[in-house]
């Protein structure tokens, strides 16, 4: 009986974890737990980094293009 508790309350707990943003962080150092929201910022239309496919990509392009 026990052991069916013990995966319930880890199946319930990590199916919650999954679902929302949050953050569960153990501290050695301090013996704690800490909770905290994730946070995503994305910017649209702008590579990840100069050397990112996109932005490779449209360099490639205005490098090939002739002028108009």
């Amino acid at each position: 009986m026990c052991k069916i508790v013990l995966l319930g309350t880890m199946v319930i707990g990590t199916a919650f974890l999954s679902a929302f943003p949050i953050s569960v962080n153990w501290s050695a150092a301090q013996k704690t737990f800490t909770v905290s929201q994730d946070k995503a910022v994305a910017a649209v239309g702008k590579p990840l980094s100069a050397g990112s496919v996109a932005g490779v990509h449209r360099r490639q392009e205005r490098r090939h293009t002739p002028p108009k």
